[in-house]
């Protein structure tokens, strides 16, 4: 697996989120409160890449909450940087997941799709393999938000993992809503309840604001984290070092 923890360090990944063609970073989730820390995504993969990253999260802000695609953006960071990438935000159906798998992207992450229509996550892991799929659990608390974290879905996280490991699913991502660029720190008690609801590979966010978050996350046997504001403010120094 990519992301297989081969030290006692977790790994982890930085995240270049981007809306209306730049690469921001939201408070708590929310599209109208972003901080701009590059205008060009490319320059900010670029940037994280040529500090070492051998791997890279993007998320398309705008799928995600229906404001519109930066597909022409993602598809140019795949083919100039040649460092993998995964991709979530608006992945809700085949056709969304195959344009971007097709594109070059190493993984697709789904989301809001999990909830909703959990077939696609069986379907796309039988035809791609394991490792070009994950799911991503947003949640508050451990309810799971979806449509760009704007809506309560209802469901539990705890309500999903068996589903999910039955069809086949290796790395889950689960990201708590409330703390998501914040600074706040980690949710000691929440990231200890999820890692006791899933025993495949784990990459949290919501939160990461130091070095003392990576030792929490090696603590609780938690495979990595995607970072943006931490990393790209300074607080957690990059790449990461314990």
């Amino acid at each position: 697996m990519l992301l297989a923890m081969t030290s006692p360090v977790p790994q982890v990944i930085p995240c270049v989120d981007i809306q209306s063609g730049r690469a921001v970073r939201l408070y708590e989730g929310d599209p109208d409160r972003e901080t701009v820390y590059f205008d060009s995504p490319l320059a900010a993969a670029r940037h994280w890449a040529d500090l070492g990253a051998g791997f890279l999260h993007l998320v398309d802000l705008d799928a995600a909450t229906g404001r519109g695609e930066n597909r022409a953006v993602i598809a140019e960071i795949v083919r100039e940087l040649g460092v993998p990438v995964e991709v979530g935000g608006g992945v809700r159906d085949r056709a969304a997941a195959q344009t971007l798998l097709d594109a070059g992207v190493q993984r697709v992450v789904i989301g809001t799709a999990a909830v909703r229509s959990p077939e696609l996550v069986a379907e796309l892991i039988a035809d791609y393999g394991p490792g070009r799929v994950v799911v991503s659990l947003d949640a508050r608390g451990l309810e799971v938000a979806t449509h760009g974290w704007a809506e309560g879905s209802g469901v539990l996280v705890g309500e999903l993992t068996p589903r999910l490991a039955g069809a086949g699913l290796h790395t889950l991502i689960f990201t708590d809503v409330t703390r998501d660029g914040t600074l706040r720190g980690l949710d000691r008690d929440l990231m200890r309840q999820v890692r006791g609801l899933w025993r495949g590979e784990l990459i949290v966010g919501g939160g990461v604001a130091d070095t003392d978050d990576v030792r929490l996350l090696a603590e609780e046997g938690i495979e990595g984290a995607i970072v943006g504001r931490a990393i790209y403010e300074g607080t957690l120094p990059y790449p990461v070092r314990l």
